[in-house]
């Protein structure tokens, strides 16, 4: 494919692709992430409708053509999960189906497209290292928190019991908090998560989720550099330093906001140090306490306290 400048505004057109035939699942299909899809013609439309609940990053690559943009496209797959829905990376093979390529006018590949509330622009074009790509998305991610985007998707396959039909079967529990969720709405998913919690405090997923809902809650709405500058101004400032562990946690670098919420602890003492290991003891339970990065964050708090 020709290389152009990919200078496509407005609304995607879906007309070209209405009662398309869905396309043959092409050979390795996302699998290795519950916030990865391939994208068919026929799922082409529900995923970009998916983008008024959080990003859709469609990523444009062709094995044949191109094997390195193959690479990107499992690059994406995996830091998908890192990012535990921040964005939905929707993978989209053009030699499978050219026709999403020519609907979008894509003009080469690798291309990496953002998708919001259902508006496509350029994101990447090149193939990057996966340390590199984990830092550019992670600055993508930073500066949508910052503009007030901060909605997640579901999982969309996550192992567990299947019905009749081999999906998965969704516990019902928590499907009320999560319809808040992808409402937008974090307030009443705190307050559906906490109902949960207080029936059930040892439901791990459940403290998970109001752990989570209630980052999202705490940031909504902040600067992210306004709020870097403060707690790089006064490093001992509780109240300064967890808003940046928040959005360090948002952002998907869950491993700087233990590391400094620890540091904090360290630094601290009686009312404030209180308050800094719960607040880190708050974004373990987000993450999940058999996560091998909890694991480590909390031997180095007990490190810090004792």
């Amino acid at each position: 494919m020709s290389q152009q400048p990919f200078s496509r505004p407005g609304a995607i057109d879906l007309s070209g692709l209405s009662g398309a035939a869905p396309a043959a699942a092409p050979t390795g299909a996302a699998a290795g992430s519950s916030y990865a899809v391939q994208v068919t013609e026929e799922s082409f439309q529900p995923t970009i409708e998916a983008s008024t609940t959080a990003p859709v990053f469609l990523v444009f690559y062709s094995p044949s053509r191109m094997p390195e943009s193959a690479d990107l496209a499992r690059d994406m797959e995996t830091l998908s999960g890192e990012f535990e829905g921040r964005f939905l990376v929707g993978l989209v093979d053009i030699d499978q189906v050219p026709s999403i390529a020519q609907a979008m006018q894509i003009p080469s590949v690798p291309l990496v497209v953002a998708i919001i509330d259902g508006r496509p622009a350029p994101l990447l074009q090149d193939v990057l290292p996966l340390d590199q790509l984990r830092t550019q998305l992670t600055q993508v991610v930073q500066q949508l928190t910052a503009n007030g985007i901060a909605g997640r998707h579901q999982p969309r396959h996550v192992a567990g019991p299947e019905g009749e039909d081999g999906e998965p079967v969704v516990d019902p529990r928590y499907a009320a908090a999560q319809d808040a969720l992808g409402d937008g709405d974090i307030d009443r998913a705190v307050a559906e998560y906490q109902k949960l919690v207080d029936s059930n405090p040892a439901d791990a997923e459940a403290v998970a989720g109001l752990a989570m809902a209630k980052v999202l809650q705490r940031t909504r709405g902040v600067d992210l550099n306004a709020a870097r500058a403060a707690a790089a101004a006064d490093p001992d400032d509780v109240d300064a330093q967890t808003m940046v562990a928040d959005l360090d946690m948002l952002g998907g670098h869950v491993e700087d906001a233990f590391n400094r919420l620890v540091d904090l602890v360290r630094r601290t003492a009686g009312d404030e140090r209180d308050r800094a290991r719960e607040h880190l003891i708050g974004l373990f339970g987000a993450v999940g306490n058999d996560d091998p990065r909890v694991l480590r964050g909390r031997q180095n708090l007990a490190s810090a306290l004792f």
